[in-house]
């Protein structure tokens, strides 16, 4: 029997916060706190990204977000979303820091960056995102970005002390899935190069569980989403569905695929019974 200690997984490493599960999951979009709530629990995330602007955190009812909420469950990722200038990213990034300070959330030393270049397609402006990495990391942030699957943008924002670089599948809320897995392996290639342990994690646009599969399958870190599960038919069979792809894609990865061949290949090889039959 195998020892099954051999074949343990390293856990997820992101700065100096430590995880189990590889799936962050936002908490926007669903019909319901309560939903949420339930959703989040089954997906077996340990980390959640929460849009900190004051509005967002109070719904048409006046229920708190936070109310529903297991902050001492849970690390929180705080983010930037919405904001389409590097001034208003870092102002809302501070925000966040004094609201999860106050929580006593592990969450308050880092901030998932969004810096957006028009609101049709939500894709992330490189030159503003790179200006507003760089400050907040001056002022200490652990800065978790959202990019392009630009491999040369991911490498900058990295030498621009990004704790991690987390490059979009597709655009934010489509479920087109892993668009271009190719730039996704150069931009594995470039940030892992002489740094192995160094986070990438797939950020936007996976909407069923074969998509976080395929992005595990990459060899990426984790996989960050949303929108694939508070919109879906079924959320809480869907946040399930999430949690098991993650284990699927990863362990997969891990095991190392057969290569692809043009020809078929015989499971059962022939030539020994052959020579064998002719004796």
């Amino acid at each position: 029997m195998s020892d099954m200690k051999t074949q343990a997984d390293e856990p997820l490493r992101i700065g100096t916060h430590t995880f189990t599960n590889r799936l962050i999951v936002g908490t926007g979009k669903y019909a319901s706190y309560e939903q949420m709530r339930e959703a989040l629990d089954i997906s077996g995330t340990e980390c959640i990204t929460v849009a900190v602007r004051r509005e967002r955190l109070i719904d048409a009812a006046g229920k708190n977000l936070l109310d529903f909420i297991d902050t001492k469950r849970y690390t929180i990722l705080p983010n930037t979303a919405g904001c389409f200038t590097a001034e208003d990213a870092v102002r809302v990034a501070r925000l966040g820091r004094e609201i999860l300070t106050q929580l006593g959330n592990p969450g308050a030393d880092w901030v998932k960056l969004e810096v957006l270049g028009d609101t049709r397609t939500l894709l992330p402006d490189p030159i503003a995102t790179l200006e507003a990495t760089k400050t907040l990391v001056a002022e200490g942030f652990q800065v978790l970005v959202y990019t392009s699957d630009d491999p040369v943008v991911a490498r900058r924002l990295k030498e621009a002390g990004a704790t991690s670089v987390m490059p979009a599948g597709s655009p934010i809320g489509s479920g087109q899935g892993v668009l271009n897995p190719n730039a996704i392996r150069i931009c594995l290639e470039y940030l892992k190069e002489n740094d192995p342990d160094y986070p990438v994690i797939v950020d936007a646009g996976v909407g069923t569980a074969s998509d976080v599969t395929g992005a595990m399958e990459l060899g990426v870190d984790g996989v960050l989403l949303n929108t694939g599960i508070a919109h879906a038919k079924d959320p809480l069979r869907m946040a399930r569905a999430m949690r098991l792809a993650a284990e699927s894609g990863r362990l997969a990865y891990l095991s190392g695929r057969i290569p692809k061949k043009l020809y078929a290949t015989a499971s059962s090889p022939t030539e020994g019974v052959v020579a064998s039959a002719r004796k």
